[in-house]
């Protein structure tokens, strides 16, 4: 099961407390304090894992906390500090603090993908009786406790990176052009909503290399959440460029094309200046006099046409993509 938004609690752990010790020596019935400091606290950190693509494998622990530190000791001995705690995150993740129904964005981890980030800090340990001696008070039972460490409840989001996403309606042979072309292995049936979760899949072609996103198919109304739709286009909001398939079969493929597009603006207008390139998908289930008609409907868009069942166009079309994620630019009108 693919889950892209969860909650959890991270602790940070407590402070060792400090302790009250006198040195116990042959000969020396009365000698001074030797009360060690408590071990710090663990923190926990937020890392980036490249191989992760969502939120299941944190659904199972909603808690995560970091050891405590360890009381002081006598003979000055200082406690052992707390093991951290690391918890690892999709690239894409948006880390948000949240308190009571309120939301504040802490990090994005797509900026932080080379080191681990500290989010809770543990509480520092308690001073040991040896630090109170002074000298008109030479035998203190004095001693502080460990700090408490620090308490978060997160809200974790994931929006997938990638350089290319692609979109369309339903069945119209995402999946099915993610796998010939990459390393994924999505679900591929001929039917609508095959696809429930974003596949990713890395593409090599002409000494260019670029990931991309097979996005779950849209309908009319996904921009107020009808089906899955806020679940699926906030997927796209983190990608490049587009890469916009429609079914050779379609019986308007202008109006399939507006249709996904409207839902874009809906959800974020700006989606709509992303360098988008178009093609139009199982062309090998059309005789050529049916190519032909379809083609002076759809050559405003300037299309490809594909077919991942023959291969007609793939080269074509991967040459256009890898040049769109290299300079940025839309090859379309």
């Amino acid at each position: 099961m693919f889950i892209d938004e969860a909650e959890i609690v991270v602790t940070a752990g407590k402070g060792g407390d400090g302790v009250v010790s006198f040195r116990r020596e042959k000969f020396v019935p009365k000698g001074g304090p030797d009360g060690g400091d408590g071990g710090d606290g663990g923190h926990v950190f937020l890392r980036v894992k490249e191989n992760i693509h969502g939120l299941a494998g944190l659904v199972a622990t909603r808690t995560y906390r970091a050891e405590d530190g360890q009381p002081g000791r006598g003979k000055q001995q200082h406690g052992r500090n707390g093991r951290d705690v690391t918890i690892d995150l999709a690239p894409g993740t948006l880390v948000y603090r949240v308190a009571d129904t309120e939301r504040q964005l802490l990090l994005d981890m797509a900026a932080h993908r080379d080191a681990a980030i500290r989010i809770a800090r543990g509480g520092r340990g308690g001073l040991g009786n040896v630090h109170f001696a002074s000298a008109t008070n030479q035998t203190p039972r004095e001693a502080t406790p460990g700090k408490p460490g620090e308490q978060l409840r997160l809200a974790l989001v994931v929006q997938h990176i990638a350089d290319i996403g692609i979109i369309g309606l339903p069945n119209v042979g995402k999946s099915t052009f993610l796998a010939r072309v990459s390393d994924a292995r999505p679900k591929v049936a001929n039917y609508p909503f095959t696809t429930l979760e974003p596949n990713l899949g890395v593409v090599e072609h002409a000494g260019a290399r670029f990931v991309m996103a097979d996005i779950p198919g849209l309908i009319r109304g996904a921009a107020e959440g009808k089906g899955l739709g806020h679940q699926f286009l906030k997927h796209i909001v983190r990608t490049s460029a587009l890469l916009h398939l429609i079914d050779a079969q379609s019986q308007d493929p202008l109006a399939d094309y507006q249709t996904v597009r409207a839902e874009l603006a809906a959800f974020d207008p700006e989606l709509l200046n992303r360098p988008e390139l178009v093609a139009i998908s199982r062309v090998d289930t059309l005789d050529e006099r049916a190519q032909r008609r379809l083609w002076q409907t759809v050559r405003d868009l300037k299309p490809i046409f594909l077919s991942a069942a023959t291969g007609r166009g793939v080269s074509d079309l991967l040459t256009a993509l890898a040049s769109l994620v290299t300079t940025g630019g839309s090859t379309s009108s």
